[in-house]
């Protein structure tokens, strides 16, 4: 019961609930978002340039991932940190491909290696976000449970 009251927020201080939500909701958006657009460009939609169809699915696709990595950050902090780090390094890995890809004479526009990159440095961003919350929540729970429960005078009584 204990590992359920510290996930729940009550021990947390209210910063970190509130930066908790603020990047849990930047990853659902930034999902929603992806979904919608992706879904538009394969629906048909002209973007102006070559689209690389592989890299168009795997982004329309990572987009419920970045919606679940949002409700997960929501939901546990610690989970969400995880979430966030395989997100960021899978799009590291695709822009990767992607740049190689570009500077081979593939057919990958420069706007997709340049969206790549924004993803890729958005996760980034998210996943140092919750790392550093992560820490202060970890960090405040420690110094709360570091107070003893015993008084110190009465050092010479054996702990139960």
């Amino acid at each position: 019961m204990l590992g359920v009251l510290s996930e729940t927020g009550l021990n947390r201080r209210p910063y970190v609930k509130i930066m908790q939500g603020i990047l849990a909701l930047a990853a659902a958006l930034f999902g929603l978002v992806t979904i919608i657009v992706g879904s538009r460009v394969l629906a048909g939609s002209n973007q102006g340039y070559i689209v690389f169809r592989p890299l168009l699915i795997y982004n329309t696709a990572m987009g419920i991932a970045y919606m679940a990595a949002g409700v997960i950050a929501w939901r546990n902090l610690d989970r969400g940190k995880y979430a966030a780090g395989t997100i960021f390094v899978l799009n590291l890995l695709v822009l990767g491909a992607t740049g190689y890809l570009y500077t081979t004479g593939s057919a990958v526009a420069i706007e997709s290696v340049r969206a790549m990159m924004f993803r890729t440095v958005s996760w980034l961003v998210l996943y140092l976000g919750m790392v550093w919350m992560s820490h202060r929540n970890h960090a405040s729970e420690f110094k709360r449970d570091a107070n003893p429960s015993v008084h110190p005078r009465d050092h010479t009584r054996p702990a139960r």
